[in-house]
């Protein structure tokens, strides 16, 4: 069954106006400012990925295009404390719900207690807080890209050959879940291939360093499963480049590669042979819905498990429910698809 939500929560949530300036004591515990509409407020979660940088612009644009009622925007910068602490802010200015990307899951739920006391109804984009409550957690199914890194390397390697696994941090449920539906469909389904497994917690130069290590002693090296190409094409090109190993893809020699984000330079990437595919990401669509679920929240609106009007899936958590959002593999067949966020975005 359909989530319930009217019309006219769809054409609430198409359109929004930004605040201009910081929320003043006036309105601190009122929706008295942008037409009566509820305060939101959204904490962007870091700068330096491209894939977060192309969500923060969704972000921008959507609040000013749809109407929303948008406290100044913060970015935790992948910091825990920083996170809690804009949140606080939120609180203080009268958010009536909560927007937030917390990259540290564990982390989060003394804060989402805190929230929950306060009837503050939280929306997570892109990863699931390990415990506290959630109103929506807006993402998509994260172990499915695991499992679809794994079927495409595999079939390009014919089942054979040693794979470098550049992870994401293991203590987001986005790295745990890409890796172990990773690790899982590497044993189950191409058990010839051996996998290298390199924690980076999602910093390029961790990755870089760690790639350089297992190339100089793995000079047979056949593929490589990024996690994130926000943070880890350009490095990963650069020291193949440098190591004279960025052989286009059909020419001998080339090392299959496959990302995840589905950003414009990944596709550049993919349309000049240096990296084979990528599973966007919808950041769009990350945006569009964090800000419509947040203000469906703000105005006590509910929702159910079941298919959505969107092309996408609503299940339970044990905290709360889950939007899996649809995300697609790219390759050079559907590389220049219109329908991709990335050939839509200024680059």
């Amino acid at each position: 069954m359909k989530p319930r939500f009217s019309t006219r929560i769809a054409a609430t949530a198409a359109t929004f106006v930004v605040l201009a300036g910081f929320a003043t004591a006036c309105n601190r515990s009122s929706s008295s400012a942008a037409g009566g509409k509820p305060a939101i407020g959204i904490d962007l979660p870091r700068a330096d990925s491209d894939f977060w940088n192309s969500y923060a612009q969704y972000i921008k644009s959507g609040v000013s295009d749809q109407g929303l009622h948008a406290l100044p925007v913060s970015n935790s910068q992948n910091d825990i404390t920083k996170l809690v602490s804009n949140v606080q802010v939120f609180e203080n200015t009268g958010a009536k719900a909560v927007v937030m990307a917390p990259q540290d899951t564990g982390a989060i739920t003394s804060t989402l207690d805190a929230l929950a006391a306060r009837k503050i109804p939280v929306i997570s984009v892109d990863t699931r807080p390990d415990k506290g409550q959630v109103y929506m957690v807006v993402r998509a199914d994260n172990k499915a890209y695991g499992t679809k890194a794994c079927e495409f390397l595999g079939k390009q390697l014919g089942g054979k050959g040693k794979v470098a696994e550049l992870q994401g941090a293991l203590d987001s449920i986005n790295g745990r879940d890409r890796s172990e539906a990773f690790a899982a469909c590497m044993k189950s389904e191409f058990p010839g291939i051996q996998v290298i497994e390199l924690a980076t917690d999602w910093k390029g130069d961790v990755a870089s360093a760690k790639l350089q290590s297992t190339l100089a002693a793995n000079p047979d090296l056949k593929g490589i499963y990024m996690q994130a190409g926000g943070v880890f094409l350009q490095p990963t090109l650069a020291l193949l480049q440098q190591k004279g190993l960025l052989k286009p893809v059909g020419q001998p020699g080339h090392i299959a590669i496959i990302s995840n984000d589905g950003i414009p330079q990944e596709f550049d990437a993919i349309r000049q042979g240096q990296i084979d595919a990528t599973i966007s990401q919808p950041a769009d669509l990350y945006a569009k819905y964090a800000l419509f679920y947040a203000q469906a929240a703000a105005e006590g609106k509910t929702f159910q498990p079941g298919p959505t009007d969107h092309q996408s899936t609503i299940i339970s958590l044990p905290n709360g429910l889950e939007d899996q959002l649809p995300a697609p593999l790219v390759t050079k067949d559907n590389v220049d698809d219109k329908a991709l966020w990335a050939n839509n975005i200024a680059k």
